[in-house]
């Protein structure tokens, strides 16, 4: 994982050989073991490079790399199938002799990548983001002086005539550098994904294109690359086959019995569901092995696997709440993990002004009269006179339910040291960080729900808590560099309150088309959020749920085979997830319900609970309130008492 960016400018008196000081400290805290830059100046344009890299597989690299022929080439991904790893490097795009030869090479990469390269020949820039969009890429035009920025992450602050953007996963883009210097004008020529849907081809297209124009300046257009050229869909398209019966039918002969963990069993007493189940465990296995496995293991490993005496330290985390989504992540990863590994469990929780008592595993903690809130720093002496003294500060419910899941884990792979970390935030900690750390990550996204879910990433996968045990509590600082999350599973098996919403409304057809969509926003709704908070630690996000070839294979099932929401909350959503939780060994998770990290994590009770999640956050409206009149005043539009005061 890196963090990557390229400033170009066509006017003289603003060339700078270097970034602002704050965008250069965002990335390099993204890539902490590299950093580079790299000036390329032309008659009429100016090009800033500049790479700064999170070593994790083979031999480190620095970027930008430069060949012989002036090429140049920023890479920020990860190489999964498809191609050798060997072969993204900076020669084989140079060998690209047409732009054919560039989309036949990225149509063939699976695995997460964002890119720019500079092709000196042609003075083009080519740029783009994997279909989903798991690695950010943003981009900034400036109308002043017609420069641009493309970055993995944008700088600290920037004002309304600054604003930053992401760059769409709707395929590559290139740009002639030359004729935009010349014309004082950016053309940016797209060469879109291949439209999944081919009797809507024409109309896909031209939608993608309308939605890459939207909100750019003037000086900016969008079009269809003149060779009509298009990247491989990675992809299987949905099956949007429709039930002959009504769906109820499918599990009648589990209908009749009480919903519990021999509810599932009894579904897979159905031979050609348990075989489809099976397949999914298969595929699913392999997305994980792929994303545990490329990376560099502690040298203190031996060849059998086992640690030498000393600490042993993580490699790999998950994002761990101990519902259905990250048990079966952490339960697939130790098939994979060398066992002498520990694995870090990551787990966050955030103080609230009620304390929470957990009636069940399966039920909303009940509120309780509200308690002064206590202090977030607590000595590791007053914590060891009781292990439950965290609990009684942070018992949330992905809390309780993330212990229950430890110890099914711990039945799963008794071997395996499973560091399961409590993050504790408070609300002085949580409005301090977030003002000077988290805030210019989650944007340009600018809602409650993205600022709740982005501040509950960024503390969780920090990975800085404690472990508690029957005989101890310390502080412990994970040192995994990769985090896996289980993005992408909710969004594929109708797993959020919406779809059942949607099914009740519009049947199976309309949940086919909302899962249509959930995957085709899923890059500006959800990932390029999640890795620029994640890569801020230094650390790389992986989505084992969103590999090419899980999704295929869900995409291939028809919809009752992922999910039956005529069946209750616990079960009918993901049901072919929780299938294979039963399959895996797994017990009580296998009937958790959804609960989003906002409300398991109780951020969302934080500060004002009256908040809706679509609202604009009570910070970013006052920080562009602020900028706004500061913009309008140095335009004379507000009076002199405004200004005076």
């Amino acid at each position: 994982m890196c963090g990557i960016c390229c400033s170009v400018s066509f006017s003289v008196e603003h060339w700078r050989k270097d970034l602002k000081e704050d965008l250069l400290y965002n990335l390099k805290r993204r890539g902490p073991e590299s950093s580079k830059q790299l000036l390329k100046c032309y008659m009429n344009y100016q090009c800033v490079f500049s790479g700064h890299v999170l070593h994790l597989r083979g031999v480190l690299t620095a970027q930008p790399m430069e060949d012989e022929r002036g090429n140049v080439f920023l890479w920020n991904g990860e190489v999964f199938s498809g191609i050798k790893v060997e072969e993204i490097e900076n020669d084989t795009l140079s060998s690209c002799k047409s732009e054919s030869d560039i989309m036949s090479l990225f149509s063939e990469v699976q695995g997460p990548w964002s890119f720019i390269y500079y092709q000196a020949s042609s003075h083009s820039l080519w740029f783009g983001r994997d279909f989903f969009g798991c690695h950010s890429l943003l981009w900034h035009f400036n109308n002043l002086d017609k420069s641009f920025c493309l970055s993995s992450v944008g700088p600290q602050t920037y004002g309304v005539a600054n604003q930053w953007q992401e760059v769409p996963a709707s395929g590559i883009f290139r740009i002639d550098l030359q004729s935009a210097a010349m014309a004082k004008h950016v053309r940016l020529q797209l060469y879109p994904w291949e439209c999944i849907s081919r009797e809507n081809a024409t109309e896909e297209c031209s939608t993608s294109l309308t939605h890459v124009s939207a909100d750019l300046p003037t000086f900016v257009s969008v079009v269809a690359n003149e060779a009509k050229l298009h990247l491989g869909t990675p992809i299987s398209p949905l099956n949007m086959t429709l039930p002959q019966a009504p769906l109820a039918t499918h599990c009648s002969h589990i209908s009749s019995i009480p919903f519990s963990r021999e509810t599932l069993q009894v579904c897979l007493t159905d031979g050609h569901m348990r075989e489809v189940v099976e397949k999914f465990i298969d595929v699913l296995s392999v997305a994980v092995k792929r994303r545990v496995l490329c990376l560099q293991r502690d040298e203190n490993l031996v060849p059998n696997g086992v640690l030498k005496t000393g600490d042993r330290k993580a490699n790999v985390a998950v994002l761990f709440s101990g519902g259905i989504d990250s048990m079966v992540i952490a339960t697939l990863a130790d098939r994979h993990i060398p066992l002498g590994e520990p694995v870090d469990l990551l787990n966050v929780a955030f103080m609230t002004k009620e304390k929470t008592v957990p009636s069940s595993r399966n039920k909303r903690p009940s509120k309780q009269k509200n308690h002064e809130m206590p202090s977030e720093e607590f000595s590791v002496g007053t914590a060891a006179r009781g292990a439950d003294s965290p609990d009684e500060k942070y018992s949330v419910p992905d809390r309780v339910t993330g212990k229950a899941g430890l110890k099914e884990l711990q039945a799963v792979n008794p071997s395996r040291m499973w560091n399961f970390v409590e993050i504790n935030v408070s609300l002085e900690e949580l409005q301090q960080l977030r003002r000077t750390q988290i805030s210019h990550l989650v944007q340009p996204l600018d809602t409650v729900l993205d600022d709740s879910i982005g501040c509950a990433v960024w503390f969780a996968s920090r990975g800085t808590g404690w472990l508690v045990t029957q005989d101890e509590v310390k502080s412990y600082q994970s040192s995994a560099k990769v985090v896996l999350t289980g993005i992408g599973a909710d969004e594929q098996l109708a797993g959020y309150s919406r779809h059942r919403v949607h099914f009740r409304t519009h049947g199976p057809g309309g949940l086919n088309k909302e899962i249509t969509m959930e995957l085709g926003r899923i890059s500006s709704r959800n990932l390029g959020r999640d890795d620029r908070v994640i890569g801020d630690h230094g650390k790389e996000a992986r989505f084992p749920f969103l590999n090419e070839n899980v999704v295929s294979f869900l995409n291939s099932l028809p919809i009752w085979e992922k999910a039956n929401l005529t069946l209750p909350r616990g079960i009918g959503e993901k049901l072919i997830l929780r299938l294979a939780a039963v399959e895996l060994g797994l017990t009580a998770s296998a009937l958790l319900p959804k609960w989003a990290m906002q409300f398991g994590s109780r951020i969302a009770k934080m500060e004002n609970s009256n908040e809706k999640a679509s609202d604009k956050c009570g910070w970013q409206v006052l920080r562009m309130c602020v900028i706004q009149g500061f913009y309008q005043r140095e335009k004379s539009v507000f009076s002199t008492d405004f200004e005076s005061g």
